[in-house]
């Protein structure tokens, strides 16, 4: 419940009604999702404090229930509200996120984590902490923003953090041994690989209760049909594809503009230089390719029913008429 009542003698908000169970752009094209991703991956948006978050929560539950708003709310503020729901709290769950998991944080998590990467790229033990940490970051971003409601316990997220981050460290250390007679800008150009290989191994190891037991599938009603591994794995795909791409440019760019730097002789002169050059540009290619990335697919993906697997198909075939159900739409996670 929300922690305080609505007052009676409270006026509706507007007698135009407005869907909160969809973003306020529309998502069948590119630049809305894009509108859509810029607002909710905002890094103020971790300035929100707990109890605003709530509040916002607390509002868009009142609309949709059909109760009375507070006096002069207005349809700015329910747009604001739902901007902030769909930033702090998990769209399946409805649980409020881990803060640094939330994609808002990717940008300045990114900027820090990758600007050490490309930092210190040269002995092992740097490469080692850096994509420890990097791994250890992304398996917390990867958890967090899973598709489903499925509980994972404790023992099964252990198994997956191990797996994944071992992997993509082992990954990292390999390629930078196949580099080393290679020229500087090819060895500042491994930590992009590794964390492309890495994130084939990170997200679908930190997804596996997907990938093993389904994500949940619904109608165009809304209406949950069942859990899907056909539905896991296509969603899990995208997300890889939109991580790989969310860091190709800040990854790729960045050891280009250092390594002509380096050339010049600018960071032999003035070696305090190299890492706030990699944080800026790092920033400010992450402002943009974090949002445009997670633009590339729908959030509330689709696929044909016919698609789905023979065992959940036959399911649903038992319970109601399958020729009036052409897609089936679900979560398929950031």
């Amino acid at each position: 419940m929300c922690e305080s009542k609505v007052q009676s003698d409270c006026a509706c908000v507007t007698s135009k009604k407005i869907n909160l169970d969809e973003p306020r752009y529309d998502q069948e094209f590119y630049m809305g999702r894009a509108k859509h991703f810029f607002q909710t991956t905002n890094p103020l948006n971790l300035f929100v404090s707990s109890r605003k978050l709530d509040e916002a929560k607390c509002l868009i539950h009142s609309y949709k229930c059909g109760e009375k708003l507070p006096s002069g709310t207005s349809e700015e503020d329910l747009w604001r509200a739902k901007t902030l729901y769909d930033s702090a709290f998990h769209p399946d769950t409805g649980e409020k996120m881990v803060l640094i998991g939330r994609m808002s944080a990717q940008v300045p998590m990114n900027m820090l984590i990758t600007g050490g990467m490309i930092t210190f790229y040269k002995t092992a033990p740097a490469v080692v902490f850096w994509q420890w940490l990097n791994q250890s970051f992304n398996a917390l971003v990867n958890y967090t923003n899973r598709s489903g409601d499925i509980v994972q316990t404790d023992k099964q997220i252990l198994t997956s953090y191990v797996f994944a981050t071992s992997g993509a460290v082992g990954t990292a250390l390999g390629l930078n041994a196949l580099v080393k007679k290679m020229p500087p800008l090819v060895g500042r150009l491994v930590p992009f690989a590794a964390v492309a290989a890495a994130n084939c191994i990170n997200i679908p190891m930190m997804r596996a209760q997907e990938l093993k037991h389904g994500t949940p599938v619904f109608d165009a009603n809304g209406n949950k049909l069942g859990y899907s591994t056909v539905a896991a794995q296509y969603g899990i795909g995208q997300v890889i594809l939109s991580r790989i791409a969310m860091a190709m440019p800040g990854m790729v760019l960045t050891p280009v503009v250092m390594d002509y730097l380096e050339k010049r002789g600018t960071l032999c002169r003035y070696p305090w230089l190299a890492l706030p050059t990699s944080l800026s540009v790092l920033g400010i290619c992450l402002t943009f390719a974090t949002p445009l990335a997670c633009a590339f697919f729908k959030q509330k993906a689709s696929l044909p029913f016919s698609r789905l697997e023979d065992e959940l198909k036959d399911k649903v075939a038992k319970e109601q008429d399958i020729s009036k159900i052409d897609r089936v739409f679900y979560n398929k996670g950031l």
